[in-house]
């Protein structure tokens, strides 16, 4: 399928790896020219030259914290005009309700609500003067039922899916359309990280955990960052401009949900 966006120009956060090297590579594939955004510039570069020259698109490549001020004016300094934008950040550490302080969550507020705010405050009125763009959040399927040791996460992300349900619905009939990405456990460095605790809690190896975790999963398996790459090219498509506000479940099944 033509997704309508060759040529178009995309930010996607914390894209060296995982989730979001997936989204840029799909949407490269797509003929998207790209900024990559990440902390260590090391793995940043090394996927841009890959994104490169597999797809043969531009690639900026702009290491930083974007869940600071300094940092994302670094980044949007370089980037230019935007026509897409991927938010997008690593989530904040499990733990116990009784261990987090204000400190805790105003960090977890920072990365996983505050800064895509930041970032679609700073971009979406050129959109909107242009007439066209996409927003894509990736969130959690937390959102939707919340996982009691990611309190931090349910916290944070779910008050950016508050924000985004208005303000999608104020920037539509501008051609501007925003959504949310809501994952499940992916084989990332982030189910690594968490699997790795398990194994340390319980007594066994790591792939003793993740075969346990993928157990309650109906699809059993782990999501891969492809599959979720294709679902966020697809947002960001022209063929999604009827798909607004929505939170839009990437997670094998595991959300035991009606709707």
């Amino acid at each position: 399928m033509d997704l309508g966006i060759k040529g178009r120009r995309a930010l996607v956060c914390a894209s060296s790896k995982g989730l979001g090297r997936g989204c840029a590579e799909a949407l490269a594939e797509a003929g998207v020219d790209l900024v990559l955004n990440a902390r260590g510039a090391e793995a940043l570069e090394t996927t841009a030259e890959a994104i490169r020259a597999a797809h043969g698109v531009s690639v900026t490549a702009v290491a930083a914290d974007i869940t600071s001020e300094d940092g994302r004016a670094a980044v949007l300094a370089k980037a230019g005009d935007l026509d897409i934008l991927v938010n997008n950040a690593g989530g904040p550490p499990p733990g116990l309700w009784s261990d987090w302080g204000r400190e805790d969550f105003i960090a977890a507020l920072d990365a996983n609500m505050l800064t895509p705010i930041a970032l679609m405050t700073a971009l979406m009125p050129k959109m909107i003067d242009r007439g066209w763009g996409r927003v894509v959040n990736i969130t959690s399927q937390s959102v939707k039922a919340p996982i009691p040791q990611l309190g931090l996460s349910n916290a944070a992300r779910t008050g950016l899916t508050g924000y985004v349900a208005g303000t999608a619905r104020q920037v539509a009939p501008f051609g501007v359309i925003v959504n949310n990405l809501l994952p499940g456990i992916h084989a990332t460095d982030r189910a690594d990280a968490l699997d790795g605790g398990v194994s340390q809690k319980e007594g066994i190896s790591i792939n003793q955990a993740r075969a346990n975790r993928a157990a309650t999963i109906p699809a059993r398996r782990y999501g891969t960052a492809e599959e979720f790459g294709a679902m966020c090219a697809f947002l960001c498509s022209e063929r999604a401009g009827f798909i607004v506000g929505q939170n839009i479940l990437l997670d094998g099944g595991g959300t035991n949900a009606t709707i």
